[in-house]
């Protein structure tokens, strides 16, 4: 049985719209086809919790059907990063082609080292919450009592509002 999986995309080197759309398609082909897919739009956001000089995020949120372990799922998108040029090693938070996230994956609370579900800092980051509440703002993720679009208008990040780049994709 497929779940249904949240997965936040994010690009600050290279083209960005292009990682993005490459990293969408790699995602998208572990989906089976004719099932559940969402696109929220791009924003672009000032780095958050990055070496000083860092340039703007480009930043989305899509949605799947799965079908296989949240590990799986992991060890996957881990590979896409790599193929689409993100570079093993590097310092947390450096810049970087492609960010891939698992946001969510259905119902499933996860706190396994290197995988945690749902994503531990996603409810305060801006970046996330104004994508994710584009195509699910009546999202309650597993073990909250609060829906996405409540954590987007009661966020007191500091973060600047994110710009609109590009609707659709």
């Amino acid at each position: 049985m497929a779940a249904r999986v949240g997965i936040a995309l994010g690009s600050n080197l290279g083209d960005r719209i292009v990682n993005l759309r490459a990293a969408r398609e790699l995602i998208r082909n572990l989906s089976p086809e004719g099932t559940h897919f969402e696109q929220a739009p791009i924003y672009q956001s000032e780095p958050v919790n990055c070496p000083e000089d860092s340039p703007d995020f480009f930043n989305t949120v899509i949605e799947i059907d799965y079908i296989g372990t949240p590990a799986e799922l992991l060890e996957n998108t881990q590979g896409f990063e790599l193929h689409l040029g993100r570079q093993p090693g590097s310092p947390p938070n450096a810049p970087r082609i492609i960010d891939i996230d698992i946001l969510y994956y259905g119902e499933y609370v996860i706190d396994a080292g290197i995988l945690v579900i749902p994503h531990p800092r996603m409810v305060d980051r801006r970046f996330v919450l104004q994508p994710l509440a584009d195509i699910r703002p009546l999202l309650t993720l597993p073990g909250d009592t609060v829906t996405i679009s409540e954590h987007l208008s009661h966020l007191d990040s500091g973060e600047a509002e994110p710009v609109l780049v590009q609707a659709m994709w």
